[in-house]
């Protein structure tokens, strides 16, 4: 049997999540909270294996509340259900110790499927979160050519630091000044054009 809470802002929401986990077998909804307060209020005494909880909600917001149940002696495991699909809620819900991260359209069948998924201590994420996320990574992911590495490798110590300085987006005459260079600060970097 799995124990489940849930925690959202709306009656009619958390009613509806409880019909949908109650039509289960393996699921019993052992708590409902209106806030993060009291969803881990709730948690101290039922001690659920997962905590279904809304992201925006008054007082204590989904996020505290994750990094909160996350502290717990024995820690439910968290699934964020929320309507935000932004992709800073995604991060911080991963952040907070969340295993999961839905949008409320996510159909009855697949809810009761994730929330078994992490309660077996699988992680979780909306198919369209996901797409977003694998995006990014492969925007923001940097691989070096042999020749590139090879490059860098060959900096020397003042180079490197000229570089990190022009990263910073600092002129030649700051990157003097900050190296203690007279004149332009070109020469020091000769060696990395």
């Amino acid at each position: 049997m799995i124990n489940v809470l849930i925690a959202d802002d709306s009656e009619i929401v958390r009613r509806g999540l409880g019909d949908v986990l109650a039509s289960a077998a393996d699921i019993h909804v052992v708590a409902q909270a209106w806030d993060g307060r009291s969803a881990v209020d709730a948690a101290r005494q039922v001690n659920p294996d997962v905590a279904l909880l809304d992201i925006r909600m008054p007082g204590m917001d989904g996020l505290a509340a994750t990094r909160e149940l996350r502290a717990l002696p024995v820690p439910p495991r968290v699934l964020i259900l929320t309507m935000f699909a932004e992709d800073e809620y995604v991060g911080e819900a991963v952040r907070a110790g969340a295993s999961g991260f839905l949008l409320k359209d996510t159909p009855p069948e697949e809810l009761l499927r994730s929330v078994r998924l992490v309660a077996a201590g699988q992680a979780i994420l909306d198919p369209t979160v996901t797409e977003r996320v694998l995006a990014q990574l492969a925007q923001h992911s940097v691989r070096l050519t042999a020749q590139e590495q090879q490059a860098l490798d060959a900096l020397t110590d003042r180079e490197r630091e000229v570089l990190g300085l022009v990263g910073q987006g600092l002129s030649n005459a700051a990157i003097g000044e900050v190296l203690h260079v007279e004149g332009p600060a070109g020469a020091c970097g000769s060696g990395l054009l």
